[in-house]
């Protein structure tokens, strides 16, 4: 096991390195930071190559400027080939037990096990180490896939555990590495480039392509098609490129089912919507349910499907037919999951209202266009609100520099400003 030991040294920083940690994510590191110093498990999920892995060794270089010695921090990623060996539990607590022997001091040892549902049976180590009162541990997780916490691990715990949702770079962190001012100009980048944190700095469209397109089969294939033994993954295909082209309106399986069937496909109602779970399992995908405003209750059928990055439209699908407005639309409905809302489509009589957004007591109706510069969209847009009653802040959201004044209970805000805003 020495020998083991000796593998992973390189991916730890027992012996002083410093190991690579990206821009610095402040909104999840300071959020996290809080939640330390106890045994609660903290885990961080999201779409592979989101940025999990550097967010969780810039927490644990934060640990050591706390004073947590580095000997007392293991790196273990699933997802290197020098932690291949790593296959179960068992595995996990044997490397654990050789580690803790060998290398960590005296205190609290904190472990980040990063894509640990590669690892079988994890959750009984994870279990097992946030209650052993000789062993004094504190875990960091991550995992690309929603379910993580659906299953044995979340009856276990029952409540001692801390999650978080990690997403593309928001506008902020995008211009954050680009240099960029705030405004018109850097967030139209924005709309294009997408936020795929190893996107950005790609030298030009083609190569950007080949990334995207390799980050979309890479994803497909470790956390849908193996985990669930997909056997027609042509369909899983169309049916993700079916959603991205056709994001931001309104979708129902029924249809997409016709749709399929109209191009020879047999797959039944159950195995597509299964696979559309998938899809948003592996977070490539967000489902928006519909919301009756007036009965404040979901409705089954049509829904809508945004996206986790706008570069899956982008880069996959550049000669499709699709609005900016629709890509606006679901940059605002990324910004409101990464402030935490919980995001539905409202409905109200025969009107639609893009998002309902509720977080606590706070209620958000918001509305997104382009722009309103000429009358009649601005009639039509701000119509949407119309007929809300009660608590909520009403916001329009638009590429518009020149915004109105407060009108009828509405506020117009710029796109680049709505981020703040919120």
């Amino acid at each position: 096991m020495d020998e083991i030991l000796n593998k992973i040294a390189p991916y730890n920083i027992w012996d002083g390195k410093i190991l690579p940690i990206g821009y610095p994510r402040k909104e999840y590191t300071e959020k996290l930071i809080k939640f330390t110093g106890n045994r609660l498990v903290k885990i961080l999920t999201g779409q592979r190559r989101s940025g999990k892995s550097y967010i969780m060794r810039q927490l644990a270089m934060q640990l050591i400027d706390m004073g947590v010695e580095r000997r007392n921090i293991l790196f273990i990623n699933r997802e290197l080939s020098a932690f291949d060996f790593l296959q179960t539990h068992n595995d996990l607590n044997k490397l654990i037990e050789t580690y803790r022997k060998k290398i960590a001091v005296n205190g609290r040892v904190h472990i980040f096990i990063d894509e640990v549902q590669d690892i079988d049976g994890w959750e009984k180590t994870v279990n097992s180490l946030s209650q052993d009162y000789i062993f004094e541990t504190e875990v960091f997780l991550s995992g690309s896939n929603s379910r993580l916490l659906s299953g044995e691990l979340a009856t276990l715990l029952s409540g001692r555990y801390v999650d978080m949702t990690v997403y593309p770079f928001s506008f902020s962190e995008y211009i954050g590495v680009m240099n960029e001012e705030k405004n018109r100009t850097s967030f139209l980048k924005y709309l294009k480039d997408g936020g795929l944190p190893e996107l950005i700095n790609l030298p030009d469209f083609d190569v950007k392509q080949r990334y995207v397109e390799g980050l979309r089969d890479s994803i497909m294939l470790k956390d849908i098609v193996r985990r669930y033994a997909i056997k027609d993954v042509a369909l899983l295909e169309r049916i993700f490129s079916y959603l991205v082209n056709n994001a931001s309106s309104m979708v129902s399986v029924t249809g997409i089912v016709k749709y399929m069937k109209g191009r020879g496909s047999k797959a039944s109602y159950d195995t597509i919507a299964s696979y559309i779970e998938y899809l948003q399992e592996a977070f490539l995908l967000h489902k928006s349910v519909r919301y009756n405003i007036s009965g404040k209750e979901l409705l089954g059928g049509n829904f809508k499907i945004y996206p986790n990055d706008q570069a899956y439209h982008n880069y996959l699908f550049p000669t499709a037919a699709y609005g900016r407005g629709y890509t606006l639309e679901g940059i605002v409905y990324l910004i409101l999951l990464r402030k935490g809302y919980q995001v539905n489509t409202g409905v109200l009589h025969n009107a639609e209202v893009d998002f309902v957004a509720t977080m606590g007591r706070r209620i958000l109706y918001v509305q997104v266009a382009y722009s309103v510069e000429d009358h009649p969209t601005a009639e039509r847009e701000y119509g949407a609100f119309k007929g809300i009653k009660g608590e909520g802040e009403k916001i329009l959201v638009t590429m518009d520099e020149d915004t109105f004044q407060m009108r009828d209970g509405v506020r117009h805000l710029s796109a680049w400003e709505f981020e703040n805003f919120i």
